[in-house]
């Protein structure tokens, strides 16, 4: 037997959990660049529930150790939430209503919109309409009430009818090179 005896040495390594949040350092497609609160910095994979695409800045729950780290929550964020489905997709509320809302705005964009409703009612404080053409079709009752209208069209108008009215309380005035009655 040898008197010669081997001294062994574990290099002993800072281990670390953590849960709690941390602020996005850089975004990849599927992995985040996050630095905890104690300057710790770690690339952390996407663990949501839900799409979300997240800018530096953001501010995310984290969970995590030496051997993997992950993004669970979201917790003050910028970025953008995309829900991308394929395929018909239905959405519907059974018993109840469906309300859609959003703090700057609601766009739909297709390349065709239908709307099949029983009654359509449209609140706005201000309405602005452009269109290539409009062709409305009214089988009652066309009804407008206006504080001012103002129509200019830039060729020419046509209006026909069975019948027509045109009462005022005050002055008509009718302007143009030739005015033809008959």
């Amino acid at each position: 037997m040898s008197n010669i005896a081997v001294l062994r040495t574990e290099r002993v390594e800072k281990r670390w959990e953590y849960l709690g949040p941390a602020d996005v350092v850089a975004a990849h497609p599927h992995a985040l660049d996050i630095r905890m609160p104690s300057g710790v910095e770690a690339r952390a994979r996407l663990a949501l529930a839900f799409p979300y695409e997240a800018v530096p800045g953001d501010v995310v729950l984290a969970i995590g150790n030496p051997d993997g780290c992950y993004v669970i929550g979201v917790l003050s964020g910028q970025g953008r939430t995309v829900l991308e489905l394929h395929g018909d997709v239905d959405l519907r509320a059974v018993s109840g209503s469906l309300n859609l809302s959003a703090d700057k705005g609601v766009r739909i964009a297709a390349p065709e919109v239908e709307l099949h409703t029983g009654k359509l009612r449209l609140v706005a404080d201000t309405v602005m309409q452009k269109f290539t053409s409009l062709r409305q079709r009214v089988t009652d009752l066309l009804s407008v009430h206006a504080g001012q209208s103002h129509s200019v069209v830039d060729g020419a108008s046509f209006s026909q009818s069975k019948s027509a009215t045109l009462q005022t309380q005050e002055k008509v005035l009718i302007n143009g090179k030739e005015i033809h009655l008959g």
